[in-house]
């Protein structure tokens, strides 16, 4: 089956396959999402990104937890102005990559936006559901008046795509991904890591310096796949489904579930190469099942499932 078949569209942002490097696994610089396009990711989204240099938290920023981990590095970044000087080296090459954005309220989500916005890279996510970083993210991301008015202030600074991150840790999923929508949002990412708190037994002190952090990994699929089952079920924009994706069966689940494309975040850590075994996984499922083209089983779930081929 040709590799064509698995191109998709997300938001406007053309992908030649649903699989994207997930924010904020493998630091701030560009070389890791240039790496990523290069084995075989058909996105990459960038480190979030604020108006001023964050150096983030003291170590342990990260433990492992059964099926996946819990991190808390506050997000460190250089700054808009650093960042927009380090998008010169992708000018002019038309890559698929996102550029997170993360700020207290909608004039600084609009702030990094403006900064950036010259440069050539196809979209913003907004990160407006951070789980452990007091005055950005999960305040925001919790209110649905709020989601709307930094969408508003965002899509007012750019003509490219936006892509709003939501969080798993409200049971106002739906509400605030309508604001999101109403707003203008051209797509969702669902969703960000769930609220964790690991405590060291040796020292019976938190495991990491910040106390609270964001598991991620294997452990939290099922909430994220029912977070991209909801959201299909109410919008018709792009998904992007994230959360505990490292196979191709984890993939199609997400698919299935109504995802246009999937994110591939902490099984990164194990092997950065696996963008292209997930997407043969995902086309060998598709010859089998006698599937024309990825968008055809987009949602299927909600349809009664796949027949066989």
């Amino acid at each position: 089956m040709s590799v064509e078949a698995i191109q998709v569209d997300v938001g406007g942002i053309r992908l030649s396959n649903p699989t994207m490097l997930a924010s904020g696994i493998h630091g701030s610089a560009l070389s890791k999402v240039l790496y990523a396009l290069k084995v075989g990711a058909g996105g990459a989204v960038t480190k979030s990104i604020g108006s001023r240099p964050r150096e983030g938290y003291a170590e342990p920023t990260l433990v492992e937890a059964e099926a996946g981990m819990v991190n808390a590095a506050g997000l460190p970044n250089p700054g808009a102005r650093r960042f927009s000087e380090e998008l010169v080296q992708v000018r002019g090459k038309g890559l698929p990559i996102v550029v997170s954005v993360f700020g207290g309220d909608e004039g600084e989500f609009a702030e990094v936006v403006r900064t950036l916005d010259a440069g050539d890279f196809a979209g913003y996510e907004l990160n407006l559901s951070c789980p452990h970083v007091s005055g950005v993210g999960i305040e925001i991301g919790h209110h649905p008046e709020m989601v709307s008015e930094v969408v508003k202030s965002v899509k007012a600074n750019t003509e490219k795509p936006v892509f709003v991150k939501l969080s798993p840790n409200t049971e106002k999923l739906v509400e605030v991904a309508r604001a999101a929508v109403d707003s203008g949002a051209d797509g969702l990412t669902a969703v960000n890591t769930l609220r964790a708190f690991p405590i060291d037994v040796d020292s019976g002190k938190p495991a990491l310096s910040n106390g609270y952090g964001g598991l991620s990994g294997g452990a939290v699929r099922p909430v994220a796949l029912r977070c991209v089952y909801e959201l299909s079920e109410s919008f018709d924009v792009s998904i992007v489904g994230c959360g505990g994706v490292s196979n191709w069966e984890d993939a199609v689940q997400f698919i299935l579930a109504g995802a246009h494309a999937v994110q591939v975040g902490t099984a990164t850590m194990k092997k950065f190469e696996i963008f292209n075994d997930i997407n043969v996984g995902i086309l060998s499922y598709m010859e089998r099942k006698g599937v024309r083209r990825l968008d055809e089983i987009v949602g299927a779930a909600h349809r009664g499932g796949v027949r066989p081929g």
